[in-house]
């Protein structure tokens, strides 16, 4: 009887308001800019939707579930950090990441200058290839409270792979 791959995809969605007086930290790349993300930990949008991709997944539960807001030893705690234990607990698990495919959604600032930073982060936390990690940016074209500048938001895909 041979063994045959499973697959499982999940998503993941996340939203921070932007505030004055904090750091911007996206994809675990600070960027330098007037205003910073308000959450508990770093409020990393883009890192909080791809663990919540990669726990859906592997039908773990959610990011509020593993590391509830309130806790102190997570609080301003770095998402990468987060991310790293989620990667572990899917290898514990027999889980291999085939990729992830994320969107970052704000006015600005503009992240095309920091999008290749972004994903040699995220796939150098997770110890996988940065070509299995696609980071994209996009604006709500002025709509909504992300696109007056109010906030940003993150969608994330990943893909699974284990032996049935």
């Amino acid at each position: 009887m041979s063994e045959k791959n499973k697959l499982r995809i999940g998503t993941g969605y996340d939203v921070h308001p932007l505030v004055k007086k904090r750091k911007l930290v996206i994809g675990g790349v600070e960027i330098p800019f007037g205003k910073g993300l308000d959450g508990w930990s770093d409020a990393d949008v883009l890192t909080h939707a791809i663990i919540d991709a990669l726990l859906g997944a592997a039908a773990l539960g959610d990011i509020g579930g593993h590391f509830p807001p309130g806790e102190p030893q997570y609080k301003d705690i770095s998402s990468l950090t987060l991310l790293k234990e989620v990667g572990d607990k899917l290898v514990a698990q027999g889980w291999r990441i085939v990729n992830i495919d994320a969107t970052v959604i704000a006015e600005e600032p503009k992240l095309a200058g920091f999008i290749d930073r972004m994903r040699q982060s995220l796939s150098q936390t997770l110890g996988i290839e940065v070509e299995r990690v696609s980071v994209k940016a996009s604006t709500a074209n002025g709509l909504g409270c992300i696109g007056k500048g109010k906030g940003m938001e993150a969608l994330a895909v990943a893909m699974i792979e284990g032996k049935e």
